[in-house]
């Protein structure tokens, strides 16, 4: 009895790591399909393989390990190779015992010559676990190395790798507050895209560039490089939405606001429902906007699912200027001043004062006829040192503005309001109108550009059993896309 016992304790025991390693086999197959994918993507020159790929890549990032990263490596490029070498040095050697169990297994394998696609893809799979293991460090130096490998090859095939390791690049200096150090080599990228015709990573880098810039409040900088870069049609619409973000912002600081409202407005609308970080962010910045416009944005906007506590101090920023209360709106701007900070909304707050006394002004003037100037700077809470006199120069430049439909009489010290007029008697509803009808038919032409077609649907008819097999396909390749936005954002 005593030596069945002992015998079935040594079969858990020996059993125990056997369990351990068929659970990172499927993912190591995984990605020895991946790498099939990859080889064959980069023999026929197809660049949707390497983009399937990746896609495939970000849904297995969750599952990654050391133990497994190290033999695939083992398994896709040559052992004893410089990259091999390198890449391997970066990995941790916490589950030491594991990986030499993985490689002396993969070491079996018999090693065929890894093609270049290969080898940066496996510089992007490691990057990928450090940045999520937060060993930034290590990510700082393997990125560096996958750049200055990338410098030396120049194949379209290459480009959707490039173009995420240069993402990557830059994430794993900003997360060190380091962005400044590869200012100068994102420049130098982005020159040799051009040189190349790389779109993609043209678009990325310009991307990264307005980032960088406008991370240290450049905005002249980031408007200089803006305007004179070179733009085509967008390849990626993560891109295209960072893109519109970046310029929003510019245009704002700028005091462009009509511009920076549709850029931030299009930004939001463009972004995958995944990305509500983003989102936010583009809301943040566009209710802002709105408000130096004059404009109050919709309840509607502060209620849209999971933004409802993000936006909560920028709701009452907005009712702060639709009621015209300067002592309310300085209590919200002291109760979220580091909400504000951090978003990095300040220096706008700041300016919707003038909006906040305009539209205390404005509700003024609809109420009385004819109102002392004392009168209007004590409703307005005006702080100054001469209140009636700082009230008679705000109510003459919304005069002159055409904020209010007044006059004022300066030897009896009044504002005298005019009579209102039908507002339908004039083009205002005919222009409102004109406007809404032009974003309609807008959003339609470019639901038209966004149709695809399969090709020679109208020469062939599918059976039944292609058809799902089709669906079943596009269903696939919706799911990698939504986890691929939720990963980009």
């Amino acid at each position: 009895m005593t030596q069945d016992v002992e015998m079935k304790e040594q079969q858990v025991v020996a059993a125990a790591p056997s369990n351990s390693t068929s659970s990172a086999t499927p993912v190591l197959q995984h990605l020895k399909e991946i790498a099939a994918l990859i080889e064959t993507g980069a023999y026929a020159r197809e660049v949707r393989r390497i983009l399937r790929a990746v896609r495939l890549t970000i849904a297995l990032r969750r599952k990654l390990k050391a133990s497994v990263i190290s033999s695939f490596l083992g398994f896709a490029l040559a052992p004893g190779s410089e990259a091999h070498s390198r890449l391997t040095s970066y990995l941790p050697k916490d589950d030491q015992s594991d990986m030499e169990v993985d490689t002396a297994a993969s070491a079996t394998q018999a090693t065929v010559k890894h093609s270049s696609e290969l080898e940066i893809y496996c510089y992007l799979l490691v990057l990928i676990f450090l940045i999520d293991q937060k060993k930034y460090s290590e990510a700082k130096a393997c990125s560096s190395a996958s750049i200055a490998r990338l410098k030396n090859l120049n194949r379209r095939t290459i480009d959707v790798l490039a173009s995420r390791l240069y993402f990557y690049y830059s994430l794993s200096y900003e997360l060190t507050d380091d962005l400044a150090e590869i200012r100068g080599n994102l420049l130098a990228l982005h020159r040799v895209a051009t040189l190349r015709h790389d779109e993609l990573g043209q678009e990325t880098l310009l991307n990264l560039l307005l980032r960088n810039y406008l991370h240290y409040n450049l905005y002249d900088q980031a408007e200089k490089l803006r305007s004179k870069a070179p733009r085509f049609e967008a390849h990626s619409n993560q891109q295209f939405c960072r893109y519109l973000f970046y310029l929003g912002k510019i245009r704002t600081i700028q005091l462009e606001y009509t511009d920076a409202k549709e850029s931030l407005l299009q930004a939001a609308r463009k972004a995958p429902v995944a990305a509500l970080g983003f989102r936010v962010q583009c809301n943040k910045w566009a209710v802002i906007v709105r408000l130096l416009l004059g404009e109050i944005p919709e309840r509607t906007v502060f209620m849209q699912k999971g933004m409802e506590k993000a936006l909560r101090p920028y709701f009452e920023l907005t009712n702060a200027v639709r009621i015209g209360d300067l002592e309310l709106f300085k209590t919200v701007a002291e109760k979220f001043s580091t909400t504000f900070s951090s978003d990095r909304t300040n220096n706008l707050i700041v300016r919707l004062r003038h909006n906040v006394i305009r539209t205390g002004l404005r509700n003024i003037s609809i109420s009385y006829s004819r109102i002392s100037l004392a009168d209007v700077a004590k409703k307005l809470r005006l702080d100054s040192p001469n209140p009636v006199a700082d009230a008679e120069s705000i109510v003459s430049k919304a005069i002159r503005d055409g904020a209010i439909d007044a006059t004022l009489d300066h030897a009896n010290g009044w504002m005298v309001s005019k009579e209102t007029g039908d507002i339908y008697s004039t083009n205002e509803p005919q222009q409102a109108f004109n406007s809404r009808i032009a974003f309609c038919l807008n959003m339609h032409n470019e639901a038209v550009r966004a149709l695809r077609f399969p090709p020679n649907s109208h020469k062939e008819k599918e059976s039944a059993e292609k058809r799902r097999e089709r669906q079943q396909q596009e269903q696939e390749l919706a799911k990698h896309i939504a986890e691929e936005d939720e990963d980009d954002f």
